[in-house]
């Protein structure tokens, strides 16, 4: 079972050294945070275990979510080892939900590994585990929150 995050996250890195871009390839499996246009760090991650089956559309789906959105805010003591909060849903995706009658979700993350699960992080890639959210390592998830700050933008691409 999952608990809260212990310790104190990492510091932010220098303006110069932080991403102003996320891109997620879901075909790829891989994030990149860049900085003026240039790769700055790349990473392998898990999704929702439905991430092949297109966008987010509804609370439990399991997709991750697609388009463009924010990193809008972030919760150092989250279930998973430090959490990025993106700006899932938009205006558009919860119009598309109630459309079906459905909730849109939310809550969607990029994230370490669940709190307690640290040493699972050299296989954790190898499923798809996560209800919609980006998991990666724990030691990334705090390279990624030093790099990112709240108002950067991300691009996740589809197949």
């Amino acid at each position: 079972m999952a608990r809260l995050a212990p310790g104190t996250p990492p510091a932010a890195a220098a303006p110069t050294e932080q991403a102003d871009l996320i891109t997620v390839s879901k075909a790829d499996r891989q994030m990149h945070l860049l900085r003026d246009g240039k790769v700055i760090r790349s990473y392998r991650i898990s999704m929702g275990s439905n991430w092949d089956r297109g966008h987010k559309y509804a609370e439990g789906d399991e997709r991750t979510p697609e388009g463009s959105y924010v990193i809008d805010w972030r919760n150092p003591r989250s279930m998973a080892h430090l959490s990025l909060h993106i700006s899932y849903p938009s205006p558009e995706d919860r119009q598309t939900a109630e459309r079906a009658g459905r909730d849109p979700g939310g809550n969607i993350m990029i994230h370490g590994l669940p709190n307690g699960w640290g040493a699972l992080g050299p296989v954790h890639h190898l499923i798809d585990w996560t209800d919609g959210c980006i998991a990666v390592t724990n030691a990334e998830m705090r390279e990624i929150w030093s790099l990112v700050p709240n108002g950067t933008p991300i691009e996740i691409e589809g197949l």
